[in-house]
């Protein structure tokens, strides 16, 4: 089993193909983008643009293998990145074109449910390649962020968009916060907040 490390932007061509092979059958992404080819298509790019985001702030996890990648934002840059509101919608309207809408649509409500006024990590997508899953690649990831996150004694704050990732939030110590965000005529997603451990 490989460490976790940090990712460079040298990794982001093979992470966003990751995420993408991911994700391709995630409620939310098809919710986006409801063609499977369409959203074949546009996930790596989709996914470029949410690694630079967390580059940025050098909050990138993957191993060795480059088959995982857990992103994140640290506290203070959740709030950096909304500040980049209109430049972020005009790169992603590019990448999704008429799906950009959708896109908007989850982004805003995702804000208006985002808790403020205290610093926190931001646990944004977390990925294994179908090939992979299931051999705890995952876990070692979580394992290092998780431990990063307690010697700060920071909290944590994380969205699950499936059973599965509200099953891996609860095994870190994430419990439910607010209310659920309800997409129309699509998926939910549940806010998970994690205090200080």
């Amino acid at each position: 089993m490989s460490e976790a490390q940090l990712a460079t932007a040298a990794d982001t061509e093979v992470l966003a193909k990751i995420l993408a092979d991911a994700f391709h059958e995630d409620a939310l992404t098809r919710w986006i983008t409801p063609d499977d080819a369409r959203r074949a298509t546009i996930l790596p790019a989709f996914f470029r643009e949410f690694l630079d985001i967390s580059l940025r702030y050098n909050s990138v996890y993957t191993n060795s293998a480059r088959d995982a990648a857990l992103l994140f934002l640290p506290p203070g840059a959740w709030e950096e990145t909304e500040t980049r509101g209109e430049e972020l919608a005009a790169r992603f309207t590019e990448i999704l074109g008429p799906d950009a809408e959708r896109m908007a649509t989850i982004s805003g409500l995702q804000t208006i449910h985002h808790p403020t006024g205290r610093p926190h990590y931001y646990l944004s997508f977390a990925g294994v390649s179908p090939s992979s899953q299931r051999h705890g690649a995952m876990s070692v990831l979580y394992d290092t962020l998780m431990a990063r996150i307690d010697a700060d004694r920071a909290a944590a704050y994380a969205e699950a968009s499936s059973s599965g990732g509200l099953a891996v939030s609860r095994r870190y110590g994430f419990l439910p916060v607010g209310t659920t965000i309800e997409i129309p005529d699509g998926p939910t997603l549940q806010p998970m907040w994690r205090e200080p451990q």
